[in-house]
C-alpha cells in the first residue's frame, strides 16, 4: 500500500522535528533480526527515553534537509533505523553498539551527535566512554585527591611527632 503524499510529509515534518530535538542520532541497517531480537532492541531504546524508528530513506533525507543536518546520506543506503536522544548524547550509541555486539546483524552505520556528521567507528568510540555519571565520579575523585593527599600528610606529620595534637594558641 502506497503513502499519500500528505502522509509522507507528515512523516518528513515529524522527523525533522525529531532530528531538530536531538542531542544524538544512530543510524543502523537492522536487516537480519528476527521480530523477537526487535522487540528487545526497541524495549532496551524505550527504557533509556530513546525514539527509535525506522523510514524509508528518502523520507529521512528530506527531513535531514528541513532540520538542515547534511552529510547523513551516505549512510542512508539500505534497510535504516533511526536512534533518536534527546537527553543523552552516548545512550543511543552505547544501547545499540552493546546489541550488535551479541546480535551480529545489527550493524551500526553513522551518525549525527551533537551537531557533527559520525561514522561507525566514532559511534563506537563513543559508546566505549564511560557514563556521564561514571565521568562524574571520575571528576570527583580527581577534586578529592588533594584534601585526601593533604590529610595523610598531616596525619603523618602528627604521627612523627609522637601522636600529640598541636597545642591550641591561646
Amino acid at each position: 500500500m502506497a503513502i499519500r503524499r500528505a502522509e509522507k510529509e507528515q512523516i518528513v515534518q515529524s522527523v525533522a522535528e525529531r532530528m531538530r530535538r536531538s542531542k544524538s542520532i544512530v543510524l543502523a541497517d537492522y536487516r537480519g533480526l528476527t521480530v523477537a531480537e526487535d522487540t528487545e532492541l526497541r524495549a532496551r531504546l524505550r527504557q533509556a527515553g530513546i525514539d527509535y524508528s525506522v523510514v524509508k530513506n528518502t523520507l529521512t533525507t528530506r527531513a535531514a534537509e528541513q532540520a538542515e543536518i547534511e552529510g547523513l546520506e551516505p549512510f542512508l543506503t539500505g534497510p535504516t533505523a533511526i536512534a533518536f536522544s534527546y537527553d543523552d548524547p552516548v545512550a543511543p550509541a552505547k544501547i545499540l553498539h552493546e546489541f550488535s555486539r551479541e546480535h551480529k546483524a545489527l550493524e551500526l552505520k553513522g551518525g549525527y551527535v551533537e551537531g557533527k556528521v559520525v561514522d561507525a567507528k566514532e559511534i563506537e568510540a563513543l559508546a566505549k566512554l564511560p557514563s556521564r555519571e561514571g565521568l562524574l565520579s571520575m571528576l570527583l575523585s580527581v577534586l578529592q585527591a588533594p584534601m585526601r593527599n593533604l590529610a595523610y600528610v598531616l596525619s603523618q606529620v602528627a604521627e612523627k611527632q609522637g601522636g600529640e595534637a598541636a597545642p591550641a594558641a591561646e
